[in-house]
């Protein structure tokens, strides 16, 4: 007997890379084993010339396949060169290096992917030409009226949890046809490996509905919501105490911190980070307790109970989970090493 594994990676596209996969069948007696690395054709991905268009596929997160089922298996990769060193567009080695050093503070996320369904070239609930009733009774709604493409979120979440990732919620969102899942708490690497798949599933989910879902920060101009992907982030110590949150929340504002980290935050950042509909400027710092309207919001129920995690709310829905995640840990757990509060 055998069985299939669709071997998944993240492409060289620019300015937001996309998934790309392809099915590989596996004796029956690799179940259970280290599964062997693979190849692909860079030169259609973005991520080589034709003359040298070899790239390599190493597994790195290998979990059951919801849609095949049985025994076939979902492998997420990583892309190196044919010397099997990262390739350029290998974003996950440079956070396993970062998260590695900063282990011993026990870093922890939880990533809110929000996205749009799209149908026909327009948002799912909106009429072809127009607009729906403004935003209100979207947020978490309920009824045909206000909710759109719940049958295809339901599928997604049962497939994500057959899968065996970490889901932890969803919710409709503030735009009609916007819809948000949640994975984490989790380590770095784990969060951002398991996002990653969460995201090929919501496309590979939504494709047997006929449906797109799309990541853009800013799927409808004018006056509606972007799309985000809020990224909670906690250490150790900040789990343990509130001035290890201060120092976190201070340490995003030093020096060219907060652009260094909103222009790797998602393309189009600019577009979604305006000031209005619960964002804060892109070019402004802030952080402060339960305001949606800041950079980085301290939940709370953290200030009340002086120990917890904050909330950076500029990541773009585009952004690409191992950059997010190597940069928080990078900025918060330098400081709070520095400032003694490991």
């Amino acid at each position: 007997m055998s069985f299939k594994a669709e071997y998944i990676w993240i492409d060289g596209t620019e300015p937001t890379a996309k998934l790309r996969s392809k099915t590989k069948i596996l004796a029956d007696d690799a179940k259970g084993a280290e599964l062997p690395i693979w190849g692909f054709d860079g030169s259609s991905t973005n991520q080589a010339k034709g003359h040298a268009s070899d790239c390599v596929l190493k597994p790195v997160f290998v979990c059951p396949d919801p849609i095949r089922g049985g025994d076939d298996v979902l492998v997420l990769c990583e892309v190196l060169n044919t010397d099997m060193t990262p390739h350029e567009s290998n974003t996950r080695a440079a956070l396993a290096e970062v998260a590695e050093r900063f282990a011993a503070q026990e870093p922890v996320f939880g990533i809110e992917q929000e996205y749009t369904f799209f149908q026909e070239g327009y948002p799912l609930g909106f009429p072809k030409g127009g607009f729906p009733a403004p935003q209100g009774g979207y947020y978490c709604g309920v009824g045909s009226d206000e909710i759109f493409g719940r049958d295809v979120v339901e599928a997604h979440l049962d497939n994500c949890l057959k899968a065996g990732l970490g889901i932890s919620g969803i919710n409709a969102e503030v735009m009609p046809g916007q819809w948000e899942f949640q994975v984490g708490p989790l380590a770095p690497l784990e969060v951002a490996d398991q996002l990653w798949v969460a995201r090929w599933l919501l496309y590979r989910t939504a494709e047997d509905f006929g449906i797109a879902a799309t990541l853009d920060p800013k799927p409808v101009k004018g006056d509606w919501n972007g799309a985000g992907a809020h990224t909670n982030f906690s250490t150790k110590a900040m789990r343990e105490g509130y001035d290890a949150i201060i120092t976190a929340c201070e340490s995003l504002g030093e020096g060219s911190k907060p652009l260094d980290h909103v222009k790797n935050y998602g393309a189009g950042i600019d577009d979604r980070l305006t000031g209005l509909h619960e964002t804060a400027p892109w070019d402004k710092f802030s952080y402060g307790v339960s305001d949606r309207g800041a950079s980085v919001r301290i939940p709370w129920q953290v200030e009340k109970d002086g120990k917890g995690y904050i909330e950076d709310r500029r990541p773009n829905a585009n952004v690409d989970p191992y950059v997010v995640t190597r940069l928080l840990v990078d900025t918060c757990c330098t400081a709070l090493e520095k400032a003694g509060q490991v």
